[in-house]
Protein backbone atom coordinates (compact mmCIF):
# COMPACT_ATOMS: atom_id res chain seq x y z
CA UNK A 1 0.00 0.00 0.00
CA UNK A 2 2.80 2.34 0.54
CA UNK A 3 3.93 2.39 -2.74
CA UNK A 4 0.79 3.68 -4.34
CA UNK A 5 0.34 6.38 -1.46
CA UNK A 6 4.23 7.54 -2.72
CA UNK A 7 3.23 7.70 -6.21
CA UNK A 8 -0.10 9.71 -5.50
CA UNK A 9 1.82 12.17 -3.60
CA UNK A 10 4.27 12.53 -6.60
CA UNK A 11 1.59 13.16 -8.94
CA UNK A 12 -0.26 16.05 -6.81
CA UNK A 13 0.42 19.19 -8.06
CA UNK A 14 2.58 21.57 -5.71
CA UNK A 15 0.57 23.99 -3.10
CA UNK A 16 -0.37 27.07 -5.21
CA UNK A 17 1.09 30.50 -3.72
CA UNK A 18 -1.02 32.43 -1.33
CA UNK A 19 -0.77 35.69 -3.38
CA UNK A 20 -2.58 36.20 -6.80
CA UNK A 21 -0.45 36.19 -9.84
CA UNK A 22 -1.67 38.90 -12.17
CA UNK A 23 -2.78 38.85 -15.33
CA UNK A 24 -0.33 39.96 -18.23
CA UNK A 25 -2.83 41.46 -20.14
CA UNK A 26 -3.94 43.33 -17.39
CA UNK A 27 -0.63 43.86 -16.02
CA UNK A 28 1.18 47.46 -16.50
CA UNK A 29 3.39 46.49 -19.34
CA UNK A 30 0.63 45.01 -21.49
CA UNK A 31 -1.02 48.10 -20.84
CA UNK A 32 2.04 49.97 -22.24
CA UNK A 33 2.22 47.86 -24.91
CA UNK A 34 -1.33 48.34 -25.74
CA UNK A 35 -0.89 52.09 -25.96
CA UNK A 36 2.20 51.87 -28.01
CA UNK A 37 -0.18 49.96 -30.25
CA UNK A 38 -2.20 52.70 -30.34
CA UNK A 39 0.42 55.75 -30.49
CA UNK A 40 1.43 53.97 -33.81
CA UNK A 41 -1.82 53.60 -35.25
CA UNK A 42 -2.75 57.96 -34.73
CA UNK A 43 0.60 58.69 -35.76
CA UNK A 44 -0.06 56.15 -39.02
CA UNK A 45 -3.47 57.58 -39.58
CA UNK A 46 -2.29 61.68 -38.45
CA UNK A 47 -2.23 62.72 -41.88
CA UNK A 48 -6.58 61.67 -42.32
CA UNK A 49 -7.69 63.14 -38.96
CA UNK A 50 -8.25 67.04 -37.99
CA UNK A 51 -5.05 68.60 -36.50
CA UNK A 52 -7.05 68.70 -32.97
CA UNK A 53 -8.20 65.03 -32.66
CA UNK A 54 -4.34 63.98 -32.93
CA UNK A 55 -3.68 66.49 -30.87
CA UNK A 56 -6.74 64.96 -28.39
CA UNK A 57 -6.22 61.56 -28.98
CA UNK A 58 -2.20 62.48 -28.33
CA UNK A 59 -3.48 64.04 -24.83
CA UNK A 60 -5.80 61.56 -23.68
CA UNK A 61 -3.06 59.05 -24.42
CA UNK A 62 -0.84 60.82 -22.14
CA UNK A 63 -3.65 60.82 -19.33
CA UNK A 64 -4.01 57.24 -19.98
CA UNK A 65 -0.52 56.83 -18.97
CA UNK A 66 -0.32 58.77 -16.13
CA UNK A 67 -2.56 56.29 -14.72
CA UNK A 68 -0.66 53.52 -15.62
CA UNK A 69 2.41 54.99 -14.09
CA UNK A 70 0.53 55.65 -10.74
CA UNK A 71 1.42 51.30 -10.58
CA UNK A 72 4.77 52.02 -9.88
CA UNK A 73 3.46 53.31 -6.39
CA UNK A 74 0.58 50.71 -5.76
CA UNK A 75 -1.10 48.27 -8.07
CA UNK A 76 -3.59 49.66 -10.04
CA UNK A 77 -7.13 49.08 -9.44
CA UNK A 78 -9.58 46.85 -11.03
CA UNK A 79 -11.86 49.54 -11.88
CA UNK A 80 -9.09 51.49 -13.36
CA UNK A 81 -7.48 48.74 -15.18
CA UNK A 82 -11.32 48.15 -17.19
CA UNK A 83 -10.65 51.70 -17.99
CA UNK A 84 -7.51 52.44 -19.29
CA UNK A 85 -7.70 48.74 -20.98
CA UNK A 86 -10.98 49.05 -22.68
CA UNK A 87 -9.96 53.05 -23.71
CA UNK A 88 -6.86 51.73 -25.13
CA UNK A 89 -7.98 48.34 -26.73
CA UNK A 90 -11.79 49.11 -27.31
CA UNK A 91 -12.98 52.69 -27.42
CA UNK A 92 -10.03 54.87 -29.10
CA UNK A 93 -9.62 52.49 -31.94
CA UNK A 94 -13.27 52.21 -32.81
CA UNK A 95 -13.78 55.96 -32.40
CA UNK A 96 -10.70 56.78 -34.56
CA UNK A 97 -11.76 53.55 -37.07
CA UNK A 98 -15.46 54.82 -37.63
CA UNK A 99 -14.29 58.65 -38.19
CA UNK A 100 -11.64 57.10 -41.07
CA UNK A 101 -14.22 54.78 -42.48
CA UNK A 102 -16.33 58.18 -43.49
CA UNK A 103 -16.16 59.06 -47.08
CA UNK A 104 -13.74 61.95 -46.95
CA UNK A 105 -16.97 63.62 -49.00
CA UNK A 106 -19.11 63.89 -46.20
CA UNK A 107 -16.29 64.84 -43.38
CA UNK A 108 -18.17 68.09 -43.09
CA UNK A 109 -21.55 67.32 -44.42
CA UNK A 110 -23.87 68.00 -41.14
CA UNK A 111 -25.82 64.27 -40.29
CA UNK A 112 -29.42 64.23 -38.92
CA UNK A 113 -28.43 64.92 -35.38
CA UNK A 114 -27.05 68.04 -36.96
CA UNK A 115 -22.97 67.41 -36.43
CA UNK A 116 -20.95 66.73 -39.20
CA UNK A 117 -18.81 63.67 -38.46
CA UNK A 118 -15.90 65.75 -37.79
CA UNK A 119 -17.27 67.28 -35.41
CA UNK A 120 -18.55 63.95 -33.77
CA UNK A 121 -15.16 62.88 -33.39
CA UNK A 122 -14.19 65.64 -31.58
CA UNK A 123 -16.92 65.23 -29.25
CA UNK A 124 -16.21 61.52 -28.26
CA UNK A 125 -12.61 61.94 -28.12
CA UNK A 126 -13.74 64.98 -25.11
CA UNK A 127 -16.21 62.45 -23.47
CA UNK A 128 -13.23 59.79 -23.61
CA UNK A 129 -10.89 62.74 -22.28
CA UNK A 130 -13.33 63.29 -19.70
CA UNK A 131 -13.22 59.34 -18.21
CA UNK A 132 -9.79 59.08 -18.87
CA UNK A 133 -9.09 62.31 -16.59
CA UNK A 134 -11.68 60.92 -13.92
CA UNK A 135 -10.24 57.32 -13.87
CA UNK A 136 -6.77 59.19 -13.06
CA UNK A 137 -7.69 61.18 -10.41
CA UNK A 138 -9.57 58.34 -9.04
CA UNK A 139 -6.20 56.29 -9.09
CA UNK A 140 -4.20 59.14 -7.32
CA UNK A 141 -6.58 59.44 -4.55
CA UNK A 142 -6.39 55.93 -3.74
CA UNK A 143 -2.71 56.75 -3.49
CA UNK A 144 -3.61 59.69 -1.50
CA UNK A 145 -6.13 57.47 0.89
CA UNK A 146 -3.45 54.62 1.17
CA UNK A 147 -0.51 57.38 2.59
CA UNK A 148 -3.38 59.04 4.85
CA UNK A 149 -4.05 55.52 6.39
CA UNK A 150 -0.46 54.52 6.44
CA UNK A 151 0.23 57.47 8.47
CA UNK A 152 -2.83 56.60 11.23
CA UNK A 153 -1.16 53.55 11.60
CA UNK A 154 2.27 54.75 12.11
CA UNK A 155 0.72 57.83 14.44
CA UNK A 156 -1.23 54.48 16.78
CA UNK A 157 1.81 52.35 16.53
CA UNK A 158 4.37 54.54 17.61
CA UNK A 159 2.82 57.08 19.61
CA UNK A 160 1.84 56.38 23.53
CA UNK A 161 -1.59 55.39 23.96
CA UNK A 162 -4.00 55.94 26.49
CA UNK A 163 -3.19 52.64 27.76
CA UNK A 164 0.25 53.30 28.79
CA UNK A 165 0.98 54.07 32.38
Amino acid sequence: MGFFRRARAEEEPSVPSPLPVPDEGDGPQALRRSMEDVIAFINRNSGRLPGVAVVNARWLIDTLRETIDTSEVRPLDVYAVLAVKGTLNDYLPTTLTGYLAVDTALLDTPRASGRTPSQSLLEQLDALQTSASATLVAARDQDADALMTQGAFLRTKFTGSDLDL
